[in-house]
């Protein structure tokens, strides 16, 4: 077995923990020793963990990283500061069937302990994405249900103001003749074609109404509360 050894401090890393590349070196010089590994090494100075792409030591130790070695580092934050990043570099060890060892946090995948430790970490890094998900998706739903704009186009039948979301008197007539004439059976183009006879442009200002474009505003009308205005019915009985 090989051992891919990779090395890496920045100035803040070193304020951080106090682990020189020499201390680094010597741990995994050890590692490599008791294992009988043949050791190859790699540095990256002076470079932040944040990103993986631009250390060329890293790359260059993944590049040399072949079946049966093993990626060895003194702790998983000098090989990535990034959750995401780090559990990317395992998937690519494990594609090119090579171990990744972390000192610190006694991570070795060549042994069935190493390897439940690492899956156990990535379980919870899939959790706190999860939790992290479910947050974002309720607090969308909470500005969702106070009016709010939560990204995207503004909806056809509205207008945004600072933020919130108004009825457009205009187009809220356009939408209740298009939902009309939807539940009078009448097809998606033949809307249009109506929509186009009572003087209703679309969203960008134009008069030709395609099918996909009332298909969007049939589908995300809201059900009227109360029948429709005079006015759209005159619109309709003209039609």
């Amino acid at each position: 077995m090989r051992c891919i050894a990779y090395l890496r401090v920045s100035t803040q890393g070193q304020v951080d923990d106090g682990v020189s590349l020499a201390a680094q070196e010597s741990k995994l010089r050890a590692w490599a020793e008791l294992n009988e590994a043949d050791l190859v090494i790699f540095r990256d100075e002076g470079i932040s963990g944040k990103r993986s792409d631009n250390r060329p030591g890293l790359q260059a130790a993944l590049d040399a990283v072949g079946k049966g070695d093993a990626l060895v580092c003194y702790s998983l934050s000098r090989l990535s500061r990034s959750t995401k990043d780090t559990l990317a570099l395992a998937d690519l060890l494990a594609r090119k069937e090579a171990d990744l060892v972390s000192l610190s946090e006694k991570i070795d995948t060549t042994t069935a302990a190493g390897k439940m430790v690492f899956r156990m970490l990535a379980v919870l890094s899939e959790f706190e994405r999860d939790q992290i998900s479910d947050r974002t998706r309720m607090a969308l739903a909470h500005k969702r249900a106070k009016g709010e704009k939560t990204g995207g186009d503004v909806p056809f039948g509205y207008f945004a103001r600072e933020g919130h979301l108004y009825l457009d008197t205009k187009e809220q007539e356009a939408v209740a003749l298009a939902v009309v004439l939807r539940k009078a059976g009448w097809s998606l183009r033949a809307i249009g074609r109506a929509l186009e006879a009572a003087g209703a442009p679309t969203k960008a200002g134009q008069r030709i109404w395609h099918p996909q474009a009332v298909r969007r505003i049939v589908e995300g009308a809201r059900r009227p509360s109360r029948p429709p205005d005079r006015h759209v019915e005159e619109s309709v009985q003209a039609v």
